[in-house]
């Protein structure tokens, strides 16, 4: 089987790209968000509805309840369950946009897999570390230790996992110490025994979708807007109102926090808006550097060329063949238009698309 992956930072038009692709090509869409994946919130993670989908088979969207933790080794199970269907023939084992069925037929060509998580990706085409569950009372020691102290205690317990870790990050340095205590083996020794990754990254034909600064600002304002009039703050509020543990992942999804506190009346609407724009800028930026530095061997593109590169790498590769093709069709980036109008992109030497080496 052969694949087409999808990265790129939030509002960069990912999911318009995958469902052009999935269009022609005849394939299925698979999620690879961490934050699409929640049944809780299709409205503030851009989620595809029915109507977006149409009717293409979209996997591991919306099938997990916002009071699951969720993370890259179950979703990694997930994905290998729904690549066995897809080999087999099976119908859809998740829930369907706008809950509709999904045949077997729709997905008789390669996988499109898209998302923003950098390390889905990484575990989906490199293998992740199998390290045991930690139990929850060292999970919550280290989490609540006090940052400053959690450098100086790995490099006196750890030094080789000290050195590869920065003292300002206290989330992986607090991730060293509690599987240094869970398992008395360094995360580094734990490091070396990868799991075999589901996808060979031969097999496929990786992109990584790299907007202008300026304009990726654009986009995130008026997918805002979108949202807002789509129903954002009452979305934020029915999840706010389920008193779940605000450290779940759901829960710090963005927009959650401001637009339930303006339903309260905690905020205004504008400021509830500039909260959330200014976080979504910052995580697009964590996601662009992570992309830049994790995935640099990956083809990096314009949005507005990705779908004309996309096409001509896959006839090229002999990934696979296009059913439905539309070489005049042009397909709009904007955000907040239908999913299936998504972002187009071209490989000439005038073009802002990088090659890898």
């Amino acid at each position: 089987m052969r694949f087409v992956l999808i990265a790129g930072p939030t509002a960069s038009g990912k999911s318009a790209l995958a469902l052009a692709l999935a269009r022609r090509l005849g394939s299925a869409v698979v999620n690879a968000d961490a934050s699409q994946v929640y049944a809780d919130l299709r409205i503030l993670t851009a989620r595809p509805g029915a109507g977006e989908a149409g009717e293409t088979r979209h996997e591991l969207y919306g099938h997990v309840d916002a009071a699951e933790p969720y993370a890259v080794g179950r979703w990694l199970s997930d994905v290998h369950s729904v690549l066995n269907s897809l080999r087999t023939g099976a119908d859809a084992i998740y829930p369907q946009p706008g809950g509709r069925p999904a045949q077997a037929h729709q997905s008789a060509n390669v996988p499109i897999i898209v998302g923003g998580t950098g390390l889905y990706f990484e575990g989906l085409t490199r293998g992740l570390v199998d390290i045991p569950e930690i139990p929850e009372d060292i999970r919550a020691k280290w989490r609540a230790a006090a940052p400053a102290d959690l450098h100086p205690e790995l490099a006196r317990r750890d030094p080789v996992m000290a050195a590869r870790l920065r003292p300002s990050d206290p989330q992986r340095l607090a991730r060293a110490l509690e599987v240094l205590d869970a398992t008395g083996r360094s995360l580094a020794d734990w490091q070396q025994d990868l799991a075999a990754p589901l996808i060979d990254p031969e097999d496929a034909l990786r992109m990584v979708l790299s907007p202008e600064r300026a304009a990726l600002r654009e986009r995130i304002a008026r997918r805002l807007d979108a949202m807002i009039g789509e129903g954002a703050v009452e979305e934020a509020a029915r999840l706010d109102a389920r008193g779940l543990d605000p450290a779940l992942p759901a829960m710090k999804a963005l927009g959650v926090r401001p637009f339930a506190a303006a339903r309260r009346g905690d905020l205004t609407l504008d400021e509830a808006v500039e909260r959330t724009r200014l976080a979504t800028g910052r995580y697009a930026k964590r996601q662009s550097t992570w992309f830049r530095n994790r995935m640099a061997d990956w083809l990096h593109v314009a949005p507005e060329e990705a779908l004309d590169v996309a096409l001509r790498e896959i006839e090229e590769r002999g990934i696979a063949e296009p059913t439905n093709r539309h070489p005049g069709r042009r397909v709009s980036a904007e955000p907040g238009s239908q999913a299936g109008q998504g972002d187009l992109p071209d490989d000439d030497p005038g073009s802002r698309c990088a090659r890898p080496g």
